[in-house]
């Protein structure tokens, strides 16, 4: 039996997703991180993947969180709002 289908590992927060600009770690370069979504691994891909097509760049999802490349935090927050997640902005 496959147990990965029936997986259902949602990350549990204050249902605030929060959008965040890091460089740190990453030799200056800019990673846009999406944190506090409410989705299983799968669903975490599949929205990944389309916020990666959204933006135009690449990404991964790492520890229950997304990564995009490069600073799309407007974009983002946008999307995700439009989607019905309560985005914020998060950092300075």
């Amino acid at each position: 039996m496959c147990r990965c289908a029936s997986s259902n590992d949602a990350v549990a927060g204050d249902g605030r997703v929060r959008v965040r600009r890091e460089t740190k770690g990453r030799k200056g370069k800019a990673v846009t991180t999406i944190e506090g979504l409410p989705l299983n691994a799968f669903e975490l891909a599949d929205l990944a993947k389309t916020l990666k097509q959204r933006c135009g760049s690449g990404g991964t999802v790492k520890d229950g969180r997304i990564e995009i490349q490069g600073d799309h935090v407007d974009t983002l927050v946008d999307d995700l709002s439009a989607r019905g997640y309560d985005a914020k902005r998060a950092g300075g």
